[in-house]
């Protein structure tokens, strides 16, 4: 018997009050019925028109945007860019909220995930309950930080410049993004068309005048020559192996932190605050403490940035560990720290790799892991090794949460936390947690 096909709901509006932030950049609020609304472009407290983009009739909740503020919240601002809004650009949440609103709401959402998924509050967590902005991006209100120094432009069919709406392949044209760091503004992305072409990542890097493009064309397409505004090397994804190949110019940018020059090669993962990674480094080492002739494990190491930090404290006595499954990224953490001869680098996943190492015992634990998180394996493996202090470097507030459940069911517990808001007019937020044996942590 063939069930009768859900009546979308897209296009219906509700007029409600909006309820509390919930984490991925929208608040809750609930239709006369009970049913329950994501709210996007609103802030708590506000009356709104919401209109669904995304829900059939019985679902569990449905996706709305704000589309007319009946009743504005006093920490409401009118949205710098002319492409935030409903239906347009999804790469910023909260254009509409004064900067020291967005760190409260940010705030707020990491509390709620710790109560939810650990059962802390932020006392417990050690966390003061602030969100700290990096130095300089301290705004007023209706300005812009600029401080993305990797951005991924999308092209639409007409080899148009754009950035992709919320929950969607579909392309916004633009031309200007606000929080692109002037290094990537510089290249002229945006004047261009770029036929045949799907994709644009730029990167400007930090401490050092290297820019760089990675381009993606569409299948069949052909690459066009590349002239900007500012000299780039250029890289493409290889349509058939989506590898990365280089064009011309050097494969790599340097980027410079923690008293050191760092080669970041095909596009890599770094940082994309210029401030960040120096703020996350001080914070780590400020929360481990390492002494001369500690044993450190640097798990999901990237670069190596947390494993050179480390490396610089535990002297000629100590060992570094770095645990890295992306074959460059592992190659270009064996070239930045090859005059070390304290650190080592492995290939692979965290979960296979550390298990097949024979280490019993550490001293210090930094982990920085995707945003999915750790997961309990990789938790109880660390919790054995009886580390004294491990440094949780999240990206997630609830794939954090999630993961100190684990860690307190292993037997460690946050001494300290953190949250840098390295990600503004987004929903994005930068936690660190510094964890301790549980009967020396409270």
């Amino acid at each position: 018997m063939q069930t009768e096909p859900k009546k979308s709901l897209v296009g219906e509006e509700y007029e409600v009050e909006v309820g509390p932030v919930a984490h991925g950049g929208h608040c809750i609020a609930r239709t006369a019925e009970g049913q329950v609304l994501f709210v996007r472009h609103t802030l708590p407290g506000e009356r709104v028109i919401a209109r669904v983009t995304d829900g059939d009739e019985g679902a569990r909740f449905l996706r709305t945007d704000a589309v007319e503020i009946l009743s504005p919240s006093k920490d409401r601002v009118e949205a710098p860019c002319p492409f935030s809004g409903p239906g347009r650009c999804g790469g910023c949440d909260w254009q509409h909220a004064k900067p020291g609103a967005q760190r409260r709401l940010k705030g707020e959402v990491i509390a709620e995930q710790l109560q939810r998924l650990a059962g802390l509050t932020p006392e417990e967590a050690g966390w003061d309950g602030t969100v700290v902005p990096a130095p300089g991006d301290k705004v007023p209100a209706g300005e812009v930080p600029a401080w993305r120094t990797r951005v991924q432009y999308a092209i639409d069919a007409e080899g148009r410049v754009g950035l992709r709406k919320h929950r969607s392949h579909e392309v916004q044209p633009i031309d200007r993004c606000l929080i692109a760091a002037p290094g990537v503004s510089e290249l002229g992305i945006e004047k261009r068309d770029w036929p045949q072409i799907a994709t644009v990542e730029a990167i400007a890097a930090t401490g050092s005048n290297d820019r760089q493009v990675v381009l993606t064309p569409r299948p069949g397409g052909r690459l066009p020559i590349v002239e900007l505004d500012k000299p780039v090397s250029v890289l493409r994804i290889g349509e058939k192996d989506k590898g990365v190949h280089r064009v011309h110019g050097r494969p790599f940018v340097r980027e410079r932190a923690a008293d050191r020059t760092w080669r970041v090669g095909n596009g890599g993962f770094w940082q994309v605050h210029p401030q960040a990674a120096d703020l996350l480094v001080e914070a780590v080492m400020r929360g481990l403490m390492p002494k001369k002739g500690d044993m450190a494990l640097d798990l999901y190491c990237g670069v190596g940035l947390f494993a050179g930090a480390l490396a610089d404290r535990v002297g000629d006595k100590g060992a570094v560990l770095g645990i890295e499954s992306g074959k460059r990224a592992v190659e270009d953490a064996r070239h930045n720290l090859a005059d070390d001869d304290r650190v080592r680098i492995e290939h692979g996943k965290v979960d296979q790799i550390l298990p097949r190492t024979g280490i019993e015992d550490v001293d210090l634990v930094v982990l920085d892991p995707p945003r999915a998180g750790a997961g309990r394996k990789t938790v109880e493996h660390l919790a054995s090794l009886t580390p004294r202090r491990i440094a949780y470097v999240a990206c997630d507030p609830a794939a954090l949460a999630r993961d100190l459940s684990y860690f307190a069911a292993a037997g460690y517990v946050p001494k300290r936390l953190q949250a840098f808001d390295l990600f503004p007019m987004t929903h994005h937020v930068e936690c660190v947690a510094i964890l301790v044996p549980a009967e020396k942590g409270r």
